[in-house]
């Protein structure tokens, strides 16, 4: 235990971020960093209890609560308030391949089920895991480790989001010849196409591909699998393969006016900004702006945020965001959403900080559903049609909506953009392979052995399991590696 006290000596402390009118100027990270005596400081606030549920990861009432990738996180709390930094990180590389991503983009489950959250304000933990890893470039320690020896296996691994990378580091580790097949022009799925620069930088994401490919890992981008090559081909020419593809279908929106121009997928919408920032700084103009327009995201998620944020970049005259679901309480209800569930709490992303400071307002409109888009002559999109709904759910887990008479709205709006979800993986790979999927249309394989119908093929994360965190897309590759390692070697000298 770092200080049996000091979770009542310390408070809680965050890093600053930039000022909201400063950073809708960029797209650079909006976190500042704490002094490392600031965030021994933090660790010290680590009681070491007798049952951490900040690493258990698991699944409760439909959210996470807990580490998926099971961090020692008392551990290294404790290090860091020692200032043992290289042994810190030598602790968190046991269990996280990539801290440098979770430590920014992880809603952090583990602070929800934090103990000292039962009394007061959970521990800094994501701010202490990104300092860690931080430190540990900065000071010269994460170096490229290749494996001594060579197993002579060969797997793909197809996609290359953190799944993918996961599980490809777990493998290359293990000794096994590892070529990861990426359909974009870059490396990194949704880490480098699907999450704004300003929460993760590219450069961060790049710096972590070089250190595999240095390490041995083969990296082929532009090349589509099921379409570029066959998918049976993988099958034939490597010993195992596993799909990591991602869950990319995006859920459809089919309402009256969907077809209208200016009706978008949130996926087309913040894909092309990013690649048009990488390509020139947003010079080449290929990517649908949204400046000058009055704009409503439709979908309250993390997507949805992003929207708001590049739209606000973009310079949009106006921007909404429609939730179906409640405002949270202020306050955690302790009966209906007990510790260690993830807190329901009302707060304001980056993105809703963002609009509010530029607009007077939180963006977010709560209990709304979105009942047609209306156009001009034109066929442009022109106003939303809503009603404010009452969310149920009935006896099956189903969530009911039930629209209330007399609270008809019309917004006008020049974009809608559509951030409600995704209906699994496109489905390619599945039926060239003469893969199982369940009704959600997901790749099938039990949890815990990943392996599918067909012989040499595993699957894993989002692809397998359905849109879920960055840090479950990490542990499920990583466990993934394990599997395929004993189905190649017949044991595993993976964790």
């Amino acid at each position: 235990m770092s200080t049996p006290t000091g979770f009542m000596e310390y408070k809680r402390q965050l890093p600053a971020d930039r000022s909201p009118l400063e950073r809708v100027k960029d797209w650079e990270e909006f976190h500042k960093h704490m002094s490392e005596e600031e965030l021994r400081t933090q660790g010290a606030r680590c009681m070491d209890c007798g049952t951490p549920y900040c690493h258990v990861g698991v699944n409760m009432t439909g959210g996470t609560s807990g580490c998926p990738v099971h961090n020692l996180i008392p551990e290294w709390n404790n290090l860091v308030y020692r200032g043992l930094w290289r042994e810190a990180l030598d602790r968190l590389h046991k269990t996280n391949n990539f801290p440098e991503f979770t430590g920014r983009i992880c809603p952090a489950p583990c602070e929800g089920s934090c103990t000292v959250g039962l009394i007061g304000q959970p521990v800094t933990i994501k701010t202490i895991e990104e300092a860690i890893i931080e430190k540990g470039f900065a000071e010269g320690w994460v170096q490229p480790e290749p494996p001594k020896n060579r197993t002579g296996k060969k797997v793909a691994v197809v996609g290359s989001g953190p799944a993918g990378l996961a599980c490809a580091a777990q493998l290359n580790k293990a000794g096994h010849c590892v070529t990861v097949y990426e359909r974009s022009d870059r490396v990194g799925g949704l880490l480098t196409y699907g999450i704004p620069s300003m929460k993760l930088e590219k450069d961060i994401v790049q710096r972590r591909v070089d250190l595999l490919a240095a390490e041995g890992i083969t990296f082929i981008t532009s090349t589509e699998i099921g379409k570029d090559i066959p998918a049976q081909q993988l099958t034939e020419e490597f010993d195992a393969v596993v799909l990591c593809g991602g869950a990319t279908k995006p859920r459809e929106f089919n309402i009256e006016g969907s077809h209208l121009k200016g009706v978008t997928y949130a996926m087309d919408f913040l894909n092309g900004t990013i690649k048009s920032y990488l390509d020139s700084n947003l010079q080449d103009g290929n990517y649908i702006s949204a400046a000058g327009k009055d704009v409503i995201v439709i979908g309250g998620g993390d997507t949805g945020s992003d929207c708001v944020a590049t739209s606000l970049r973009h310079g949009c005259s106006s921007i909404t965001q429609f939730g179906t679901h409640k405002k949270a309480p202020l306050e955690r209800d302790m009966l209906a959403n007990p510790w260690p569930q993830f807190p329901n709490v009302y707060t304001l992303d980056y993105a809703q900080e963002e609009a509010k400071a530029i607009f007077g307002d939180d963006p977010r409109e709560f209990s709304i559903m979105t009942t047609k888009f209306v156009g001009d002559e034109e066929g442009n999109l022109k106003e939303l049609h809503t009603v404010q709904i009452q969310r149920t759910v009935d006896e099956t887990g189903r969530k009911v909506y039930a629209p209330m008479e007399g609270t008809e709205r019309v917004f006008p709006a020049q974009m809608a953009l559509i951030a409600i979800g995704f209906d699994g993986p496109e489905q390619t790979l599945a039926e060239q392979l003469g893969l199982q999927t369940d009704r959600w249309t997901n790749v099938k394989a039990k949890y815990g052995e990943y392996k599918t119908n067909s012989e040499k093929v595993f699957a894993a994360g989002d692809m397998r399991r359905g849109q879920s965190l960055v840090v479950w897309a990490i542990n499920e590759g990583r466990e993934a590696a394990r599997e395929v390692d004993k189905f190649l070697m017949g044991a595993t000298v993976l964790v």
